[in-house]
């Protein structure tokens, strides 16, 4: 159980700073602005499993969703032509609220209709450490390829997305 008052006001904080940042994906009409705030709820989570003392997890986190996904979500919006960058209305919006707001239901009678306490758990005897072994020792070399694979990609959606004129001015 957290005790300390300094660790439940930072809880309190950054969980507000991600649900207001996660609302501001679903209002901001600008595509680039909700992709930027989609990135401060990533970090906002990760912010919470350090307050939780999950920081193997908050690590993961921000490799993955504030890193990986963000930059992937940024390519994606900056190829695509700028007229297609604002949100504009769909027929599925009344669809959706309906079906977020019969998810916040489910979610909220779950929370209030599940025990939380946990009897009997022990420290964690799995450590990053370990976790990190059983990660790289047997996969590094599918991990390395993963990333020759990956810079292969954005070096070939910086070549696809330049213009003739560049082309024609760096071979003159």
């Amino acid at each position: 159980m957290i005790d300390d008052a300094g660790i439940v006001v930072a809880f309190y904080i950054i969980g507000i700073t991600t649900v207001v940042s996660a609302l501001m994906v679903v209002v901001v009409r600008n595509l680039v602005h909700a992709v930027l705030f989609l990135v401060l709820t990533f970090v906002g989570i990760a912010g919470i499993y350090i307050v939780l003392s999950a920081d193997f997890v908050a690590v993961a986190q921000i490799l993955i969703y504030a890193g990986a996904i963000s930059v992937l979500l940024t390519f994606a919006v900056m190829l695509t032509p700028a007229a297609d960058r604002r949100n504009s209305e769909t027929t599925f919006q009344a669809p959706a609220m309906v079906l977020a707001l019969m998810v916040l239901a489910l979610v909220t009678f779950v929370i209030y209709d599940t025990s939380w306490h946990i009897a009997g758990r022990g420290e964690f005897t799995v450590t990053a450490e370990s976790l990190g072994r059983a990660f790289f020792k047997p996969y590094i070399v599918p991990f390395e390829v993963a990333s020759v694979l990956l810079v292969v990609a954005m070096v070939g959606a910086i070549v696809l997305t330049q213009d003739d004129e560049d082309e024609e001015a760096r071979a003159a």
